[in-house]
């Protein structure tokens, strides 16, 4: 079983989640948001970074996906809702459903889930082929 980091990068606000990836699925490990507030960009980066790294301490996860900026139509979308035309709403339902969740994640939050469910698809289907960049074998991502 493996944990997966899932990263909805921003400069104002920054979601993180962590699922863990079972034969049977995906299973919600935690999520959140780190918050930069106001401020010069490189203060901004450097609270982005601190939140990020604390995660990463906190869970261990092996591997992670992190969402391009600024796009509007992504596979994360169209891996979890069907459409890359999805809202920020409907993405959120869905991992819900899918991480069997009774309350509602922050919306960034709910995107980074999302995104760390579509890399763990992606990752099933890359490794039984020998191209996944990250295999289980007890090592951890290192910031």
């Amino acid at each position: 079983m493996t944990l997966i980091l899932g990263i909805d990068p921003g400069s104002r606000i920054t979601g993180f989640g962590v699922v863990q990836q079972t034969p049977r699925g995906c299973v919600y490990v935690a999520s959140g948001c780190i918050r930069t507030g106001a401020g010069e960009l490189a203060e901004r980066l450097q609270i982005v970074y601190r939140g990020v790294r604390e995660v990463i301490q906190t869970y261990g996860p092996v591997t992670m996906g992190i969402e391009k900026v600024f796009m509007a139509k992504t596979q994360v979308k169209q891996a979890v809702v069907g459409t890359g035309g999805a809202n920020k709403e409907q993405v959120q339902m869905m991992v819900m459903h899918m991480l069997k969740l009774t309350s509602k994640p922050q919306i960034d939050a709910s995107d980074a889930l999302a995104i760390a469910i579509c890399h763990a698809h992606t990752r099933s289907s890359l490794l039984p082929h020998g191209l996944g960049a990250a295999r289980s074998r007890g090592g951890r991502l290192r910031l």
